[in-house]
């Protein structure tokens, strides 16, 4: 008897990573520019980097999301003065 759950699942991830890597040759082309296979994984890595960043941004938007990239903080940016020596201290 087939496993039609174990089936559909695997058949699902399949299709994202299918789905993932057309998005990804009609966004960035399905051919890679460099020639040595170290420049052809950076290439690769990039891409996928700038495709990740893409649909963030697009999600972000879409869904309205404020995104906090790290906790604010008790002081501002600009808490470092220079002090007597030129030597930076904090206010």
């Amino acid at each position: 008897m087939f496993r039609k759950q174990d089936f559909l699942a695997h058949y699902h991830k399949r299709s994202n990573v299918e789905s993932t890597f057309s998005m990804m040759k009609r966004k960035f082309g399905d051919s890679l520019r460099s020639k040595t296979d170290v420049a052809m994984v950076n290439e690769t890595l990039c891409k996928i980097l700038c495709h990740n960043l893409v649909v963030l941004i697009h999600e972000m938007f879409e869904l309205g999301i404020d995104p906090v990239f790290w906790p604010q903080r008790a002081y501002s940016c600009d808490h470092e003065i220079l002090g007597s020596g030129g030597a930076l201290s904090a206010n």
